[in-house]
């Protein structure tokens, strides 16, 4: 899965809706914006169609706020 588009954000809590990458089903979910759910968390998302998770060559987003910043 990855982020198609941010819905809203509060300080580092957020909600997303999430596309699949092989079969693009797109689903509503919340994350947290750090370096860790970005680049550990969301790959190991399954597809609630597929039953797949992200491919190797997934490329994880950009955090909002720097890491040790307190928002």
């Amino acid at each position: 899965m990855k982020i198609k588009r941010i819905i809203r954000q509060n300080r580092r809590d957020f909600v997303a809706i999430f596309q699949c990458e092989h079969c693009e089903t797109e689903e509503e979910r919340s994350g947290y914006d750090d370096a860790n759910f970005h680049r550990n968390v969301i790959p190991t998302f399954k597809c609630k169609n597929c039953n797949k998770t992200s491919p190797d060559n997934y490329r994880p987003l950009t955090t909002k706020y720097p890491e040790g910043y307190v928002v």
